[in-house]
């Protein structure tokens, strides 16, 4: 068990093997950054494992106390995203969470997650299962339809599928946020962004944020609302390069990190690096394959664990 979970950062994260990854059709319906790659499924999910162990042994190296949650998986293409379905708190709570596709719902395995956390001295004193609230096939993907301000205490979240307005503030409820910031985003292909956590990642004392992405109509209470944090606002383009993906994390010695993928950090400009590198060290991690066949990056990849 790691030494501390700070409210602001977890330096402890839950991360799920890519044993059954592959193109997830069913996904891929309003993923835009999900790409079709000339190999085979063997060759996909040798390279996405290759990708994953690297991932865990750079962030093991950075000082984070990595669980890695090997439960069998069966059909799941998109399990190695663990982001999706559940989220902890400082009480002693797990939330778990509706997810739009089939395949993404048998990923789901609360019983197994609570034995495992309680194997590694984790202490889960409720489950709070968000599907139960849900009505009319309402869905919320968890930390990649929600981005919290840990500092603030509060939520924004981008509207769409995979994140209804009313589920989202019956959950804020049971989370006791202070407030939550929904809004719309527009992507040139007329499609809302999938995931807030592609457009906006919040930090302690930094946001980085797609403005174009976000109506018009909205965007100004977005940014008013970020204003007690450095900005980085991203392109379009950069947001297709996952610069939006990028979470803080810290070590057991309080140090902190943002972690992000090498397309990410090749696509910040040298002035957003050098903002971004006042609120910890750019750890930057290759996920080629897992990005472009998943559609998700290196922080859909993690799960915070703020369990006492």
């Amino acid at each position: 068990m790691s030494q501390s979970n700070n409210a602001l950062c977890a330096n402890t994260l839950l991360m799920v093997p890519p044993s059954c990854f592959k193109f997830n059709t069913e996904t891929g319906a309003d993923n835009e950054f999900q790409h079709h790659l000339n190999m085979t499924d063997a060759e996909l999910q040798k390279r996405a494992t290759q990708e994953f162990d690297n991932m865990v042994a750079r962030l093991r190296k950075f000082g984070a106390n990595v669980l890695v949650f090997d439960d069998p998986q069966d059909n799941t293409p998109d399990a190695v995203f663990p982001n999706n379905w559940f989220s902890t708190d400082g009480n002693g709570n797990v939330y778990i969470y509706p997810m739009v596709c089939e395949n993404r719902q048998r990923e789901v395995k609360p019983e197994a997650l609570v034995k495992f956390l309680e194997e590694h001295q984790y202490q889960v004193k409720n489950i709070i299962d968000v599907r139960s609230l849900a009505v009319d096939k309402a869905k919320l993907e968890g930390t990649g339809a929600m981005v919290f301000d840990h500092r603030n205490n509060s939520i924004y979240a981008a509207i769409s599928q995979r994140c209804n307005q009313v589920l989202l503030e019956q959950c804020a409820q049971r989370l006791q946020v202070n407030e939550v910031l929904a809004f719309d985003t527009l992507l040139a292909s007329g499609q809302p962004v999938y995931h807030t956590n592609v457009m906006l990642s919040v930090g302690d004392d930094y946001a980085i944020v797609c403005a174009e992405s976000i109506v018009s109509e909205h965007r100004q209470q977005v940014l008013e609302s970020l204003k007690d944090k450095r900005i980085i606002e991203i392109s379009l383009e950069q947001l297709t390069a996952f610069c939006g993906n990028v979470l803080q994390i810290c070590n057991a010695d309080g140090k902190k990190a943002l972690v992000m993928s090498q397309t990410a950090f090749d696509a910040f400009t040298h002035e957003q690096k050098e903002t971004l590198a006042k609120s910890g060290d750019l750890l930057a991690i290759d996920v080629p394959t897992i990005e472009a066949v998943g559609g998700g990056s290196v922080r859909c990849m993690l799960a915070e664990i703020f369990l006492p």
